[in-house]
């Protein structure tokens, strides 16, 4: 789908979006490398070459806006999952529960929905359409800023593109990752996507109010989730639930102050 991760290169990388700036490797770098290293359609010396570099650009830019969102003492956290796992319901409960302030950097192919969604519950929000792109990155963060009063935010929250591969190997400058799993999806898409996880310290299963009609076997999906990350957290969170998304706020309040 789009055109700089590696997902759509096939035999040439004359699409490849390129940026400004190059830096050193970082986790989700080596994963995406491992990923071309693993894919025979992507293993071609220039495709590599060419997605090594915009990872590069990429990792110089995210680190900038660590820099950034340090400098304003605001915490950044990239929230990624598959469509339709609960990010947006999420940010719009925590609203209710969180006594942190918090905006949202809203990523979404079209439409301005989700954002309108968080503004309708008075919290700052900048959309932005990547068109075709399958993921965020810290170039198109950077640009959000721009838009958002960090002044007046104690949280940034990213919301990424719906996908369980792209965004994976893409850092955005975030401090934190939360990976949302949902019921409805079945308990395999952890280990289906295991790049995705790794880069979680929190794993949040969604919907789990609907656990009585699915069959799901949500200990197996926690050990799973473990196999990958034996440190990462894990909750269980329904919108219906008001104690569950206390424990989501208490979680983000408790990283604040670690930091």
């Amino acid at each position: 789908m789009c055109k700089d991760c590696g997902c759509s290169i096939t035999d040439s990388a004359g699409d490849s979006h390129t940026h400004k700036h190059s830096h050193g490797t970082s986790s989700e770098h080596q994963d995406a490398h491992q990923h071309l290293h693993d894919n025979p359609q992507l293993n071609d010396p220039k495709t590599i070459s060419i997605i090594t570099k915009i990872l590069d650009k990429n990792d110089h830019e995210a680190e900038h806006n660590r820099v950034h969102f340090d400098s304003k003492n605001v915490l950044c956290i990239n929230l990624m999952s598959s469509p339709g796992s609960g990010k947006t319901a999420l940010l719009e409960h925590l609203s209710d529960f969180s006594d942190f302030r918090f905006g949202v950097v809203e990523g979404d192919l079209e439409t301005s929905k989700d954002t309108d969604r968080l503004k309708a519950k008075g919290i700052e929000a900048h959309q932005i359409q990547t068109g075709s792109a399958c993921h965020l990155d810290a170039f198109m963060v950077h640009k959000a800023l721009h838009h958002m009063d960090l002044d007046a935010i104690d949280v940034c929250f990213v919301e990424n593109v719906g996908n369980l591969v792209c965004p994976a190997s893409y850092d955005v400058g975030s401090h934190l990752n939360i990976v949302l799993v949902s019921i409805p999806e079945g308990e395999d898409k952890i280990v289906k996507y295991p790049v995705m996880f790794r880069q979680a310290d929190l794993v949040l299963i969604t919907k789990v109010d609907l656990l009585p009609y699915f069959d799901y076997d949500i200990e197996k999906e926690k050990a799973d989730a473990r196999k990958l990350k034996p440190n990462v957290d894990i909750l269980e969170v329904s919108t219906k639930d008001e104690e569950s998304l206390k424990k989501v706020a208490k979680w983000i309040k408790f990283k604040m102050e670690m930091r």
